[in-house]
């Protein structure tokens, strides 16, 4: 096996940062009233501004654009696009069920190679299975040159208008016309954008390089039910039944295809599961706080920061506060992209030295999946 190096990083954001003040003008209201949730939720996940992809009631840009537009910031004169071998992209919102969206981006791309494609489904850990199919083919020699990708279009599905049907068929009812706070919840929580790395089998002549020391990934699905869906109802019995299961007039009276979150579930085991699999890790590798440099959570909210850091003394791998560095309150919660987004500012930024060494934390809740990286700066 040879050593991978992630030897550069790009990302891409549209438009102008969102501010909390103007996010419901450019979501909408839902039935016409202020979100009752809004403020809470934004008091709590520390996020100041977020991008969106998405203006006057319109989109600006597809996630495979996006996408597109952060892999080709990889290249240049010196490294053209026409070297990529493998495309390896994860997204939690394609714009269709088929063909994926790494065929999408590819076609976006505009680019006159033929590439192998993998093309991860899930949440945010979608990027770093990409990555690891990436990392797993250049250490074997089976390609030199691949571009991983997480990236993210949340706004569209988020606007009022996919939850006006709910809202008003509430209100025929005489009941509230607000939707439920498992749906309410991740509007004022999700974000736009995209990032990419550059995989190779050696690093930079110049400048600085990650090199994957090792990259893990697991999934609780057996053990716990599913927390966050969409395309989907949640039954009494947390068994889900699927958007072709659900007669399409519910579609749109049950906003079958918002994204959904049981926030309930997520206090429950988020943070103790992610703990749990690190403790794994630790053994395994035999990780010490002495051996991390740079801790690298990717949050959806600050409210889980001090749960994060109880449960790493809990295990015994502490981690002080001086070490931790996410970009959450600026680029928002921006799903698979956000471990690349930190990444990248931390290298393009000029934040590391040779040596450094980085645990990336990624957590998914949408039925516990969960993957830990760690870097050496060389």
């Amino acid at each position: 096996m040879r050593p991978v190096y992630i030897t550069r990083l790009s990302k891409f954001l549209p438009n102008d940062p969102v501010s909390n003040d103007e996010m419901e003008r450019i979501l909408g209201m839902v039935n016409g009233k202020p979100s009752k949730a809004r403020s809470i939720v934004l008091r709590n996940n520390g996020i100041k501004t977020r991008y969106y992809a998405f203006r006057d009631g319109k989109s600006t840009h597809t996630n495979a654009e996006m996408s597109a537009n952060a892999i080709k910031g990889l290249f240049d004169d010196t490294l053209t696009i026409d070297n990529l071998d493998i495309l390896a992209v994860g997204t939690s919102s394609p714009e269709q069920i088929i063909p994926s969206h790494g065929s999408m981006v590819h076609g976006v791309l505009d680019i006159k190679k033929r590439v192998e494609l993998i093309s991860a489904m899930g949440t945010c850990c979608s990027s770093i299975q990409a990555l690891k199919y990436a990392y797993m083919a250049i250490a074997s020699g089976m390609a030199e040159t691949a571009a991983g990708c997480g990236s993210e279009k949340m706004s569209t599905w988020m606007h009022a208008s996919r939850f006006e049907p709910e809202a008003e068929n509430l209100s025929k009812l005489e009941e509230n016309g607000y939707i439920a706070f498992e749906k309410e919840f991740l509007r004022w929580m999700l974000s736009d954008g995209a990032a990419a790395a550059l995989v190779q089998s050696k690093p930079n002549d110049t400048g600085l390089s990650f090199r994957i020391d090792w990259l893990e990934t697991t999934s609780y699905a057996n053990e716990l039910d599913t927390c966050m869906y969409a395309g989907a109802i949640k039954n009494e019995n947390g068994i889900l039944t699927g958007w072709n299961d659900v007669p399409i007039e519910a579609w749109k009276n049950k906003s079958v295809f918002s994204v959904k979150q049981d926030t309930k579930m997520l206090a429950e085991h988020i943070v103790q599961k992610g703990g749990e699999f690190l403790q794994s890790l630790m053994l395994k590798y035999n990780l010490s706080s002495e051996k991390i440099d740079y801790f690298l959570p990717h949050m959806s909210s600050e409210f889980f920061k001090k749960p994060i850091q109880d449960n790493l003394n809990t295990i015994g791998l502490e981690i002080t506060s001086d070490k931790w560095f996410y970009n959450l309150p600026k680029v928002g919660n921006v799903g698979s992209a956000s471990a690349y987004m930190m990444l990248e500012e931390m290298l393009n930024n000029n934040m590391v030295k040779k040596g450094d060494r980085i645990l990336v934390m990624v957590p998914e809740s949408a039925r516990f999946s969960y993957a830990y990286m760690y870097l050496t700066v060389v």
